[in-house]
């Protein structure tokens, strides 16, 4: 008869991971940046990624999530430079929300 060990490891990651990305589903949260000002636009971006950080909390270690988390940060850098390039393009001035 053979013993299967890590079981109750494997259980614990996959009920952490469930409660991780239930987290990152939907919205996450909202930031506002001026296009036209770099600093704003990477002030953005951080808080993009603490708002990832504050979502995932305890679960961020969770070998799961993780990749997930900074998939997400990664996404929400990139739609936040989008958004800022395409405003300059088009004259906006102002206050961007993403």
């Amino acid at each position: 008869m053979a013993k299967i060990v890590g079981l109750d490891e494997l259980t614990k990651t996959l009920k952490q991971a469930q409660r991780g990305i239930s987290e990152l589903n939907g919205t996450i949260g909202a930031v506002h940046f001026d296009p036209h000002d770099p600093a704003s636009i990477e002030a953005a971006i951080q808080q993009a990624n603490d708002l990832v950080d504050s979502k995932i909390g305890t679960y961020s270690s969770n070998p799961l999530i993780a990749p997930l988390a900074k998939a997400s940060k990664e996404q929400f850098r990139s739609s936040i430079i989008e958004r800022a390039a395409a405003a300059r393009l088009r004259g906006g001035n102002g206050d961007e929300s993403h």
